[in-house]
Formats: structure tokens, sequence, C-alpha cells
């Protein structure tokens, strides 16, 4: 096998000049808006603070994440050319699990923190150290790479029969395993642990630390903290609902609702969508970051002046 074919998104031929201008413009705001983050967080130096270095980080990936996928389906979409190279396919693999695990551990870090904020404030400086923040990172980091590398190696062994077309608009690990014509049995066996390590046990532990959250703002004797409480809280939680119900739609509902259209559609919400709305979420919810945009916009202008 030297190459596949990627069937892309299921849309009619005279639809997909429209999709494609959709998509370039949801990239576009992808990269800018998650650069954008990245740049306040450097220059405003109250914002260096735990919580905005794992945003840093999480908007990071995000850009990654789209990055691996996008280009390649906008150039489908545009010239019609849907063919990809066999390492070209096994790369994208690789790097499609690297991140979307390398998100799933960012997200329940932030949790960890706003967890500590809330439950634990009079700790939180003494607790949420910068080894302690660094060393999550690096090891979510570690975890993503092994997971993929795990997965790649075994993909790499697999045999592929004539049938070389993918029904989705990237290399799914899933997708291609059906393909197969050999034991595919380990890989699955690895898929659900793997699974279980990067996904459902993060989210199990973002559930705990909400669950603790909420028990400390029923707790709080003013609706002044309640209010401060739940606004910290919001721009995270909308993230947690975004990505994790977009990936427990597609793995974890019943097969039968799982056809291959409904597919495509949760891997774009969780591959294109949420990865957008990350930077409105986080910047419309965020008195810090609003305040770092607009000192940022202030000194441009002063400049100019």
């Amino acid at each position: 096998m030297s190459e596949f074919l990627l069937l892309g998104l299921p849309i009619q031929p005279e639809e997909q000049g429209l999709y494609y201008a959709l998509f370039l413009a949801m990239y576009l705001t992808t990269v800018l808006g998650n650069l954008l983050i990245i740049l306040l967080i450097r220059l405003d130096s109250r914002l260096h603070t735990p919580m905005y270095f794992f945003l840093s980080h999480l908007a990071l990936t995000d850009t990654s994440f789209s990055s691996v996928t996008v280009p390649k389906m906008l150039m489908n979409l545009q010239t019609q050319h849907l063919s990809i190279t066999y390492e070209g396919c096994i790369s994208q693999t690789y790097f499609f699990i690297f991140f979307a695990d390398l998100d799933s551990f960012l997200i329940t870090s932030m949790a960890y923190d706003r967890y500590v904020a809330i439950c634990h404030p009079l700790r939180y400086t003494s607790i949420m150290s910068q080894s302690l923040c660094v060393t999550l990172v690096a090891v979510s980091w570690v975890i993503a790479g092994a997971c993929a590398l795990l997965h790649t190696l075994l993909l790499a062994w697999v045999s592929f029969c004539a049938d070389h077309i993918v029904p989705h608009f990237f290399c799914d690990l899933g997708a291609l395993l059906k393909l197969s014509c050999s034991d595919t049995s380990l890989n699955q066996l690895v898929i659900f642990t793997a699974g279980l390590t990067a996904i459902m046990l993060p989210f199990l532990c973002i559930l705990t630390s909400y669950g603790h959250i909420g028990f400390t703002i029923l707790q709080a004797p003013s609706t002044k903290g309640l209010y401060k409480a739940l606004s910290t809280c919001g721009s995270h939680l909308s993230v947690v609902i975004l990505y994790y119900g977009a990936i427990i739609g597609l793995y974890f509902l019943p097969s039968s609702s799982n056809t291959s259209d409904n597919n495509i559609i949760a891997s774009v919400m969780y591959t294109v969508v949420t990865p957008m709305l990350n930077p409105f979420i986080y910047s419309l919810r965020n008195k810090d970051m609003k305040g770092a945009f607009l000192k940022l916009l202030s000194k441009k202008t002063c400049s100019y002046n």
C-alpha cells in the first residue's frame, strides 16, 4: 500500500466552494485566536500565573491539533487531490492522537488548578508552584507522545488489502483498521486501554474536581463568592463540555448510531469547532484576558502616535 484516498466530507460537489471558504475562515480564526492568547500571556506579567501557563500550552496544542487535519482537508476541497501517501497517513495519525491526548491532559491540569484555587485558596500559591506546573505539562507531553507512538507502531505492522479508500477527511485510526486484512485484535485492545488512560481517566478526574468545586460553592456564605467561583470556572467548564461531549458521542455511543457521516460530524466538532471556540470562550468571559488585550491595543496606538 503506497497511498490512501480520503473521501472527505459528506457534501455535494456544488457545495464544496462554500465549505472551503467556511473551513478556511474557521482555521484562520483558530490559528490567529490561539496565537493571540499565547502572545497576551507572554507579554502581560499579570497573566504569569498557573492557570494562564496551562492555557498558553492549550492554545498551542489547539493550533497544532487543527493544523494536523484541516490544511489537508482544505486542499482536498480545493484541488480534488484526495490521495495521501502511506507515510503521510501514518504521520497524520501519530500527530492527531498525540495532540488529542495532550489536549485531554492539559484540560485535566486546568481542572486541578481550578480545584486548588477554589477549594484551597490559602494554599494555592504553595501547591501550584512553578515546578509542579512544569512537571504536569512535561508529563502530559511525555504520556501523550508515548500513547501516540504505541498506536502508530502497531498500525505500521498492520497489512492492508486492495481497498485503500478511507471514508473520512483524515487518517482516522479506527477507519484505517477497518481497511486492514490482518488481525487487529491487539490494536483494538490498545485503543481500549489507552482510551481509558488518555480520555476516560482524565475525564473522571475533571468530574471529581468539579464535584469538589460544586460542593465548596454551595457552602459559600455569600452570592458574591458564588458568582466569583462560577465566573472562574465557567470558561474551563465550557471547553470540557465541548471537547468531551464530541468525543463521548463519537466513541462511546452505541455503534448503531455511529454512521460514517455521524463520525465525520463529531470529528469536525472536536478537531475544528472546539479549537476555534476556545479563544472566544477564554477571552470573552475573562476580564484579565480582555484587560491584557486592551493594554496591548493601547500600546500599539501610543506607538503609532
